[in-house]
């Protein structure tokens, strides 16, 4: 028995489009990160780039379970002494770039490494409900019917 490793002649890319819209986070994240890694095919190989290109619209509908949404927070360093900063999950979803709860929830999802960052960049999410990604005619997948509790309502 041989195992099997993909080639890049091998590699088929799909466009898939996913509408985030009462969504919950975390359920979102795992699915889109094994799908930007192509964990979901039978050709999948750890060291190639085998997964789909994700266009994720209504980014700034997502929904964070229990009380996440208020105490969840985010911290990130300037760089300069003292310089340790913190927002929170509502702050963000309410501010100027809400898609970045999801992208974070994504990224940290991802092995780091140069083929986590190329893996990331077929990625593209979207605060409203139009996308410049027509063209490429995406895929609808209902991550909603997936599961009951990937959707949440009110």
């Amino acid at each position: 028995m041989k195992s099997y490793s993909a080639t890049p002649s091998d590699i088929e890319k799909s466009w898939i489009l996913i509408d985030a819209d009462g969504l919950v986070v975390g359920r979102l994240a795992a699915l889109i990160a094994n799908r930007l890694r192509g964990k979901h095919k039978p050709t999948y190989t750890p060291h190639m780039d085998c997964g789909d290109n994700i266009v994720v619209i209504n980014a700034a509908n997502v929904v964070l379970t229990g009380n996440k949404r208020a105490d969840k927070v985010y911290h990130w360093h300037t760089g300069y002494p003292g310089g340790i900063k913190d927002r929170t999950a509502e702050r963000i979803l309410d501010g100027k770039h809400p898609e970045r709860v999801l992208q974070k929830a994504v990224e940290r999802m991802i092995p780091r490494g140069p083929l986590g960052r190329q893996q990331l960049r077929n990625l593209r999410i979207y605060a409203g409900s139009e996308h410049p990604h027509a063209a490429q005619n995406p895929v609808k997948l209902d991550v909603a019917a997936l599961n009951s509790k990937n959707a949440r309502s009110a």
